[in-house]
């Protein structure tokens, strides 16, 4: 058991060690710029969610059951933001634990922040601009 905690923790250190601020902060607005950095995960209120590296516009979404799919609608070019490719229409599970609802979202989009290996660090719905 104790090496399933240790090895748990490991996992997420080693993904929050993947955020990338890559200088794509440059033509952000900085209330957006802010909001981003100092959005934190969810059920790790000490971890950032990361930053706009790791984000995807996501407006659209489904449930299903008892999950939240979030669905890529992120056209904008991928190289500016030095992030990995995802086609608009992905699917994405978000861990429930994983939703973020506490604070506003001045980007007027939903947004789902993922790792380069898709692991879901937070999703922020549409809205509460």
């Amino acid at each position: 058991m104790k090496g399933l905690v240790l090895c748990t923790a490991f996992g997420c250190l080693m993904s929050v060690a993947s955020a990338r601020d890559l200088g794509q902060w440059g033509s952000t607005d900085p209330t957006v710029r802010e909001w981003y950095q100092a959005l934190m995960q969810p059920d790790n209120p000490a971890v950032s969610c990361c930053g706009e590296a790791d984000a995807y516009w996501a407006d659209s979404f489904e449930v299903d059951g008892d999950k939240y799919v979030a669905i890529i609608t992120d056209s904008r070019p991928d190289e500016p933001l030095r992030r990995k490719h995802i086609d608009v229409g992905t699917k994405i599970v978000v861990p429930n634990h994983k939703l973020k609802y506490d604070q506003s979202n001045p980007t007027g989009h939903g947004i789902i922040f993922l790792s380069r290996g898709d692991y879901v660090y937070c999703y922020v719905a549409p809205g509460g601009v």
